[in-house]
């Protein structure tokens, strides 16, 4: 009897010194992130850049990098999460809070959700895309990948939609989703590489670069996209600034404002120059009305409705690129910079938090 047992006690043994082995090994050949931090620590120790800010219900901020997870800040210490704690991605593109106190993040390869100290993900898209975007609900939108459409939570069920697009649509045109945001009366605003999208819970209108009066030497290639409190519409265009559609009226922004240099090729494909707003990565409005935007070369600029300010934000300037501007639930206003760094403004000048 003794020797079964000890038999028996073998097989376990060697059992569970497999099951370890096998573990140790799928563990490395999962994505390590760029900074290996598995403890707490009293600083944001992200060197990548800062893609994503959110200040939850609570206080709160979440913080996501462009290679290296997200960080969890109390007002105390920073905790971190990348995929090998069950993240889709480190990679992170948006973050954003439900009814229950769920936090969402968007990522590079997925959609995350934390709640309970653990994570549940969904794909990018599903093998269900649904053309009649009626048909769904929910306040919850998230990038799709660098595909043909987005993603829509209705509580239950992650809804991959796709967008209209022309029938004579360039094989090498991408519709992958850059920015989003809704406007006073309720309407979602989607921008993507090549077109913007309007959704009015009913259907869904496309602009292009015809509809936004672009040049024949222009290309389209938006990052981002703000719905003011006014019902204005501010677009980020990687080579030609800022556009503006105000009611039925749309113009270019930067190029009203001299803002575009004569040697642009308006295309993304060259530099901005000193003083001039051609690679808008980045709009946010601050609690005084204020239009900011993130240039990636030349830093942020403030629209007070009148004039234009440009500000030096980063203390790196081998790294200026304006990731994010957030305003947070005390309507500061922070900076996610290129170089793992986040600034506030202090109403003159910039600070570094964290």
């Amino acid at each position: 009897m003794n020797k079964k047992i000890k038999l028996i006690y073998l097989i376990l043994l060697l059992t569970l010194n497999f099951s370890c082995v096998e573990k140790k090994s799928t563990e490395k050949e999962t994505n390590k992130p760029l900074l290996a931090v598995n403890s707490k620590t009293d600083t944001l120790k992200f060197t990548s850049a800062i893609r994503a800010i959110f200040q939850d219900s609570k206080g709160n901020y979440w913080i996501g990098s462009h290679m290296e997870g997200v960080s969890f800040y109390d007002g105390k210490s920073f905790e971190y999460f990348t995929a090998n704690d069950g993240l889709s991605d480190n990679q992170i593109r948006s973050i954003q809070e439900d009814e229950y106190g769920r936090i969402w993040f968007g990522t590079a390869n997925g959609i995350s959700v934390y709640d309970d100290r653990k994570f549940t993900n969904y794909p990018s898209k599903n093998n269900n895309p649904l053309l009649d975007w009626h048909k769904t609900k929910g306040d919850l939108w998230f990038y799709a990948w660098e595909e043909d459409g987005i993603n829509r939570f209705d509580g239950m069920h992650m809804n991959y939609l796709t967008f209209p697009k022309p029938k004579n649509k360039n094989p090498y045109t991408s519709y992958g989703v850059t920015g989003i945001s809704k406007d006073k009366d309720g309407n979602v605003w989607i921008a993507t590489y090549a077109a913007l999208f309007r959704y009015d819970d009913k259907m869904v209108i496309r602009f292009d670069a015809e509809n936004l009066n672009l040049k024949d030497n222009e290309q389209l290639h938006i990052r981002s996209v703000l719905a003011d409190s006014k019902g204005r519409i501010w677009i980020g265009n990687n080579g030609i600034g800022v556009l503006l559609m105000e009611g039925n009226s749309i113009m270019n922004f930067s190029e009203k404002h001299h803002l575009i240099h004569p040697t642009s090729t308006r295309r993304g494909d060259t530099k901005s120059q000193p003083g001039t707003l051609g690679h808008p990565f980045a709009i946010e409005e601050d609690s005084e009305g204020n239009i900011w935007f993130g240039d990636v070369y030349t830093g942020a600029w403030k629209y007070d409705g009148k004039t234009l300010t440009n500000y030096s934000v980063s203390d790196n300037p081998s790294k200026p690129m304006i990731w994010t501007i957030y305003k947070d639930n005390k309507n500061n206003l922070l900076f996610g910079m290129a170089d793992g760094t986040i600034f506030k403004f202090n109403g003159k000048t910039f600070e570094k938090q964290f």
